[in-house]
């Protein structure tokens, strides 16, 4: 009987990476089905020469620019004349600072203003009527019900049901991960499941949304890091619990005030107020822990306000853009940047200031579109380097053992050597959930967790882990082209951006391909608060889905 349960937790353990590659794969072909097809919204009708310009997008530039959605050729079309979009109340036509303005059935606008079918839009003196687009598939040139969008996707509860077979198949192995039965990872299991069931409730009824595949991953990967934390100390798992519970608060409050991005906006100098005023109480009440002065003690809970400030940073950097084609001022945003780069400096962070300065570089050439300025700020950022290593120069015995970590065994180096050593012996289909001998090192749970997933997960799994947050950051950037706002694309993208450079960090430490930095590996490592703060990235990403805010019918 012992023999036969054994190959029966064999043959789970060796099913769960296939298994997670299946639920992987549904999910992406969920959100690549889940795409609009190109048809347009509206047309707009040129009078002069009876042309009908598709209208593509939801935020749709207008002028004299190659670069513009909607090109008009004409000495009085300024390069950047007017952005046309849509909205919940209508579609919406706004002046973008042009010479001669625009006109709405004769009379010029100031700033803003509402157009319906049959108005005519007058830029630069070239008149556009916006029509209706008429179903070409009849004959009997019918009108096309009004922003008519359907969506056909993977069951999104078929989605989440996969994922908690998943996680109970995951957490049931490893209660049998020793001698005696270990609950542990069933209450785990439990927890996760109940807070991912009550987030798709609230999503699906609540919030009347259609799409939950980047949730779905959201939960697999949290589920992932909770089960292999519960296997090795059950009272950081409570945490942990807790912190993906307040983790999920958090994304559903941000899509929430994102609803309206022109409003979420006007917040920008708050939001960036409070991120500071966070690094100022850090550096003043802080404490120094693994080397670092990132640490905040709160009635016996520590929190690492520089993860809370990724939200923040990302939000001020995506609202720098307070309208298509406006002045591109990142005046206000470097300063913010530097101001933070600069806090992370002070407290000794300087894994954390990759990650923002790596960010703040998506950002910029997202909002410039000028490969020149990248390449300026990289050049700053050098020499920034090169004088912090001058005048602090034990910050480069940190990386002394860099690619020398086997001369080092049991000292520097003895972190990635043991990383190296045990991520070997897992094999394709890992050791068991429990098993593993990497969990006695230290910062197992957290810098080194990508160590214990190819140890006990085994290496399949582990790299399926990987490629989640990877594909994320493509999808950002497939769905940043058609998201209803400027703001929305830019912000996914930085988010996704930002996921997947900490991730490469923490992966490429470990295992001594980068410098050891000491970030976390997103919705895995233990930490409560890398926990909430990967969830409200993720929060900016499923924004860009324009299926997020659906219009009403």
């Amino acid at each position: 009987m012992n023999a036969l349960f054994s190959i029966l937790l064999y043959t789970i353990q060796i099913t769960l990476p296939f298994f997670m590659i299946i639920i992987i794969y549904n999910c992406f072909k969920s959100l690549r089905m889940g795409k609009r097809g190109r048809e347009p919204f509206i047309e707009l009708l040129n009078k002069s020469t009876g042309e009908k310009i598709p209208v593509m997008y939801w935020e749709n530039s207008i002028g004299r620019s190659k670069s513009s959605d909607i090109f008009l050729e004409g000495m009085t079309v300024s390069r950047d004349h007017a952005v046309l979009f849509r909205r919940e109340e209508g579609w919406i036509i706004s002046d973008t600072n042009s010479k001669w303005g625009v006109l709405v059935n004769g009379d010029k606008i100031e700033g803003s203003k509402r157009v319906s079918i049959d108005d005519t839009i007058n830029i630069g003196g070239i008149e556009l009527v916006v029509k209706r687009v008429r179903d070409k598939n009849t004959n009997s040139g019918k009108k096309r019900k009004k922003e008519e969008i359907t969506f056909d996707t993977v069951p999104q509860g078929l989605l989440l049901f996969w994922v908690t077979v998943f996680h109970f198949l995951a957490s049931f192995t490893a209660c049998f991960h020793s001698e005696e039965l270990n609950l542990n990872p069933a209450i785990a299991f439990g927890t996760v499941t109940g807070i991912g069931w009550l987030c798709f409730l609230v999503t699906k009824y609540g919030f009347r949304r259609v799409n939950f595949e980047l949730e779905s991953l959201g939960i697999l990967l949290s589920g992932i890091g909770i089960i292999t934390i519960s296997a090795a100390d059950i009272k950081e798992t409570y945490m942990q619990m807790i912190a993906m519970g307040c983790g999920i608060v958090l994304f559903l409050v941000i899509l929430f005030f994102v609803k309206n991005p022109e409003s979420a906006m006007k917040f920008r100098p708050y939001v960036a107020g409070f991120a500071l005023l966070l690094f100022v109480v850090n550096i003043i009440f802080g404490k120094i822990k693994n080397g670092s002065q990132n640490w905040i003690s709160v009635g016996g809970l520590s929190l690492q306000p520089s993860e809370l400030v990724k939200v923040a940073f990302v939000f001020v950097g995506a609202s720098t853009l307070e309208r298509l084609q406006t002045a591109k001022n990142l005046t206000g945003f470097i300063l913010f940047s530097g101001a933070c780069m600069m806090a992370l400096f002070l407290m000794g962070d300087f894994g954390t200031a990759c990650v923002f300065f790596v960010t703040f570089l998506i950002i910029s050439f997202m909002r410039s579109g000028s490969i020149r300025t990248v390449i300026l700020i990289c050049t700053a950022a050098v020499m920034g380097g090169v004088l912090i290593l001058k005048f602090k120069p034990y910050i480069v015995s940190r990386f002394s053992v860099w690619r020398h970590v086997w001369e080092h065994v049991n000292d520097l180096g003895y972190q990635q050597t043991r990383v190296l050593t045990y991520s070997a012996s897992g094999g394709l289909f890992g050791v068991g959930i429990g098993r593993g001998c990497l969990k006695y090192v230290f910062a197992s749970g957290t810098d080194l967790i990508f160590g214990m997933l190819c140890e006990e997960w085994g290496l399949i799994l582990a790299v399926c882990s990987v490629m989640c947050v990877i594909f994320m950051g493509f999808y950002a950037r497939s769905a940043s082209t058609r998201s209803r706002s400027e703001f929305y694309s830019i912000a996914s993208c930085a988010a996704a951006g930002m996921m997947a450079f900490q991730m490469s960090l923490n992966v490429f430490g470990a295992t001594d391909i980068l410098p050891l930095t000491g970030v976390t590996l997103p919705f895995i490592s233990m930490g409560g608060s890398s926990m909430v703060c990967v969830w409200g990235l993720l929060a900016f990403i499923k924004a860009s889905d324009e299926r997020t805010y659906a219009l009403k019918r």
